[in-house]
């Protein structure tokens, strides 16, 4: 598989390709034979992607949770869910492709889930709207939450958006008013809810589809209220200067665990889970059984003041 390097991963793509080049020399019938080379570049190949993944700066992980490969919510739904069925349209406006949802099997168990979908290819990001969504993708969201609550079924949530859609439309239709309605029925939900932060979770366009009773977070994803250049641009005068911004916002797993604004780090394989999304994908589902589970025999009343408690946890360590 063709790999896409990042700005820091430089040294490693060098090495990498100088790997490429030697495998397709002695692969040639008049080839010479560099197995021992080769195993000597390999080894200091996975020990340098350690190295480099095993301190990664807040903007360092910015960049990884935008992979262009990393998966998306719509390659959790091919991979740990089973008998998906969509539900379209949030039954005021339209059907908002950047939020989709509906009813599945995880291990065998009915659920509901829904996501932030941005696309991989020009399409299919168009058609996503980059995973931007309108109020109507929040009210969606709703309309899935009541359905869940009403047949008793778990909701099992993965934001992944850079913010809810910003534009004219979203703002004539509602945006705030719709992300709200999103959260507070988050809140009070009478199921069990688990969200898993599976790339960026920026501003009310994450919250408004993760008020959960369990927040988990992949290991190379963000979660803030506002985006590094975002940040910038309000205190700075300067987007540029994401990378400080990112530095200062504390948006990282590790950060948002010791502020209990998250509850569990989901590990990803050595260089991310764009390097090996099956294996990442796998043990995200896991950590989302093992999440389900400690919610299960919990009442509709205990779930609701389980979430309120959690909420009202957040950054009070050592107060």
């Amino acid at each position: 598989m063709k790999v896409s390097y990042l700005e820091f991963e430089k040294p490693l793509a060098e090495l990498e390709s100088k790997i490429a080049e030697l495998e397709t020399l002695s692969g040639r019938k008049d080839g010479p034979s560099l197995s021992d080379e080769l195993t000597k570049l390999k080894a200091k190949s996975q020990k340098l992607l350690k190295d480099t993944y095993s301190d990664l700066s807040a903007w360092q992980k910015t960049q990884v949770a935008r992979h262009p490969d990393r998966p998306h919510f719509s390659d959790f739904v091919e991979n740990i869910f089973e008998d998906f069925e969509e539900l379209a349209g949030d039954r005021v406006y339209g059907n908002d492709e950047a939020v989709i949802g509906g009813l599945a099997r995880f291990k065998g168990r009915p659920v509901v889930i829904m996501g932030h979908e941005k696309g991989r290819t020009t399409e299919k990001r168009l058609k996503h709207n980059f995973g931007m969504a309108h109020p109507e993708g929040y009210r969606k969201a709703v309309r899935l939450m009541d359905l869940a609550e009403k047949f008793n079924l778990p909701v099992l949530s993965f934001p992944d958006t850079s913010g809810a859609y910003p534009g004219k439309g979203g703002e004539e239709r509602g945006q705030a008013e719709a992300i709200a309605r999103g959260t507070q029925r988050g809140l009070t939900l009478g199921v069990p809810f688990v969200t898993l932060i599976i790339g960026e979770g920026m501003s009310g366009g994450a919250i408004g589809i993760a008020a959960a009773n369990k927040v988990l977070m992949m290991e190379h994803a963000i979660y803030s209220v506002i985006s590094p250049e975002g940040c910038a641009s309000i205190l700075y005068r300067d987007a540029a200067k994401a990378k400080d911004a990112a530095d200062a916002m504390k948006i990282t797993a590790p950060d948002l665990l010791r502020t209990k604004v998250i509850d569990d780090v989901v590990k990803e394989p050595v260089g991310g889970a764009h390097r090996d999304p099956q294996r990442a994908m796998a043990t995200a589902s896991k950590a989302l059984e093992k999440a389900l589970k400690e919610l299960d025999g919990l009442s509709p009343a205990e779930l609701r003041r389980q979430r309120a408690d959690r909420f009202y946890a957040i950054g009070r360590e050592g107060l």
